[in-house]
C-alpha cells in the first residue's frame, strides 16, 4: 500500500504539471498492486482524454462503473470519452 500510494502521489503531481503520458504510466503501475481503487481509473481516464485517447479513457470509466455505479467523475468523463469519439468520427475522411 505504500508503493501504491507513493506511484498515486507521482502520477498526481504529473497531471498538475500537465505530464499526461508521465502520469498514465504511474497510475497503470498502480493498477497492477490494486484494481479495485477507482480513483487511479478515473485519473487515468483524465489523462487520456488530455491526451485524446478516447477509447481508452471509455475502457477506465466503465470499469469504474461495473465496481462503483455511481461514480460522478466516471459517468462525467466517459460522457467526455463518447463526445471526443463523436468529434473523431466526423473529422475521419470518408465518413
Amino acid at each position: 500500500t505504500e508503493k501504491f500510494k507513493r506511484l498515486k502521489n507521482e502520477g498526481n503531481d504529473f497531471v498538475k504539471m500537465g505530464e499526461y503520458e508521465e502520469a498514465a504510466n504511474k497510475y497503470s503501475e498502480c493498477m497492477k498492486l490494486n484494481t479495485e481503487e477507482c480513483t487511479v481509473y478515473t485519473n487515468r481516464a483524465l489523462c487520456y482524454l488530455k491526451l485524446y485517447k478516447y477509447e481508452e479513457a471509455k475502457r477506465d470509466c466503465d470499469h469504474v462503473l461495473q465496481i462503483e455505479d455511481s461514480n460522478i467523475k466516471a459517468f462525467y468523463r466517459r460522457a467526455l470519452a463518447y463526445k471526443g469519439l463523436q468529434v473523431s468520427k466526423k473529422n475521419l475522411p470518408g465518413i
